[in-house]
């Protein structure tokens, strides 16, 4: 049986649409884009991580509309909404 950690801890990191780029399936927007919620740029995004949740214009989207790693996360057609559109990745950390 696996150990689950008892703390959990969340970091944001926010962007818009605009920040991305590439079209259709490469799609993407780098870490280095985003503010953290102490409104710094990010050097990259978490590298490990218990999972992350994507909401775009405060909306959370299904898991399969966005992949991640450390440098980067994938929107696939994401170039298609307004360059205005508030991005925010929240990942949730042990």
């Amino acid at each position: 049986m696996p150990l689950v950690t008892p703390f959990q801890n969340s970091l944001r990191f926010a962007a818009t649409i605009g920040d991305g780029t590439g079209t259709g399936a490469t799609f993407a927007i780098a870490a280095t884009t985003f503010t953290d919620d102490a409104g710094t740029a990010a050097t990259g995004f978490p590298t490990t991580f218990n999972y992350y949740n994507l909401y775009i214009n405060g909306l959370m989207q299904t898991a399969d509309t966005s992949s991640v790693t450390a440098t980067t996360i994938t929107i696939p057609g994401g170039d298609v909404l307004n360059d205005g559109t508030p991005i925010v990745v929240q990942f949730v950390v042990s």
